[in-house]
């Protein structure tokens, strides 16, 4: 085991700060009189229990050489998708969702360690002496690594947290992936959404004037018309199918949340009802906040999920502008950190898991802000460290945990 000295500290107390700040959130959010702070019977009661379990959790995983965690990667990886098929098929029902198994009280979300495991088993492949990102089979098979949960999870259904999975794909660009690849990524997104905005037809005869006119003045020389062609020949076939997704894949909820974010519908007592209603506590709180236990909002339970998916909304009415900030701070200050930190390490294993930590930590900090301040669909994704769930914590710990270990060996090139 590394010497504390080795440790990144200041990360380690960034991290128990959020970790804080979630405690002292929640239990103003499910408050009541004569409320026992260390039963688990309470939402906060037993978001205690799961702090304490964190922080054991953190120590034990510091115990074994970090060549353990490379060696049984891919048998980790093997077991955590085993256990995601079982919940298929074993686990309970939750808001619409199989992704729980429940025991004794207390529920265990296996698709929330997969995010470590996946981290953990791409960045042993990836670091394979004979693993080039740049080569086809690579790709393939990185790809697959991330597709195999993501498509598992997808099946439960909970597309929250599927999504998360995309953050790999940011990992692998990151690594050497060519860019044709985010390239496609951000135009199929782009695509998407202006179909939905605009309807098929309209982006059809706008994307037909646009190709004649490419084709007539040669705005591109340096690509083919044999190139252009096919490139017109996928976008007519994407922008068919975005129809296709949205009016037959998509359930009526998700269609619902798109058109009121991107301002197609306004239903205030329906899909957007907690978007509303958590403007109105960050409206509410102002500058400094309406004060710890006297947010109005939240005393008068308006916002659902108000402890764990939208406890931002918290933060933002009892803590108003200045603790808000002060909270998206913390977690700026600590994604740089750890890049920083990551950017002097010389082993290639090391430097794909951190990668994947913060690619990881950032889609969830920036998903779940942009998703309370109804710039993002509602799609049930937690606030790292902070949101109820004891899954949710565990998982994050473990996954933070395997950084610092790595950081505190970083001059190990192995």
């Amino acid at each position: 085991m590394s010497s504390i000295r080795n440790f990144d500290l200041v990360s380690c107390l960034l991290v128990l700060t959020l970790m804080l700040i979630g405690l002292v959130n929640i239990y103003s959010v499910t408050y009541f009189e004569n409320m026992d702070f260390f039963s688990t019977g309470n939402f906060f009661g037993k978001q205690l229990f799961f702090f304490f379990i964190c922080i054991l959790t953190f120590f034990i995983s510091l115990t074994p050489d970090i060549k353990f965690y490379f060696k049984y990667a891919s048998i980790i990886y093997l077991l955590m998708i085993i256990i995601l098929i079982a919940v298929l098929i074993f686990g309970n029902e939750v808001n619409g969702s199989k992704s729980w198994f429940s025991m004794g009280g207390f529920s265990f979300q296996p698709s929330e360690f997969m995010k470590p495991v996946t981290a953990l088993a791409l960045a042993k492949y990836l670091s394979n002496i004979h693993s080039d990102i740049k080569r086809r089979s690579i790709q393939f098979y990185s790809f697959l690594i991330i597709s195999i949960p993501l498509i598992l999870i997808i099946m439960q259904p909970d597309p929250g947290t599927a999504l998360i999975f995309l953050s790999f794909y940011l990992v692998l660009h990151v690594v050497g992936l060519p860019s044709f690849y985010l390239n496609i990524f951000v135009a199929s997104i782009s695509i998407f959404i202006i179909t939905i905005l605009f309807g098929r037809n309209n982006i059809l005869l706008i994307g037909s004037i646009i190709f004649v006119l490419m084709l007539i003045i040669r705005l591109y020389k340096s690509l083919p018309k044999r190139r252009l062609i096919y490139m017109g020949l996928i976008s007519v076939i994407f922008i068919f199918s975005v129809d296709f997704i949205f009016n037959n894949i998509f359930e009526q909820r998700h269609r619902d949340r798109f058109n009121v974010v991107l301002g197609l519908d306004e239903d205030l007592k329906g899909i957007g009802y907690n978007t509303n209603q958590s403007q109105l506590a960050f409206k509410a709180g102002g500058i400094l906040g309406e004060g710890f236990l006297k947010g109005s909002q939240t005393k008068g339970d308006f916002i659902p999920e108000q402890h764990s998916d939208y406890i931002f909304t918290t933060i933002g009415e009892e803590w108003g502008f200045v603790g808000s900030l002060l909270t998206i701070i913390i977690f700026t200050f600590l994604l740089l950190r750890i890049i920083e930190r990551t950017s002097t390490q010389r082993n290639l294993f090391y430097k794909i898991y951190s990668y994947c930590v913060i690619s990881i930590i950032f889609f969830h900090f920036a998903i779940n802000i942009s998703m309370v301040l109804g710039i993002f669909p509602s799609v049930g994704i937690p606030l790292p460290f902070i949101s109820y769930g004891g899954s949710s914590m565990l998982a994050f710990t473990i996954l933070f945990t395997g950084y610092i270990k790595i950081d505190a060996n970083k001059k190990e090139k192995w």
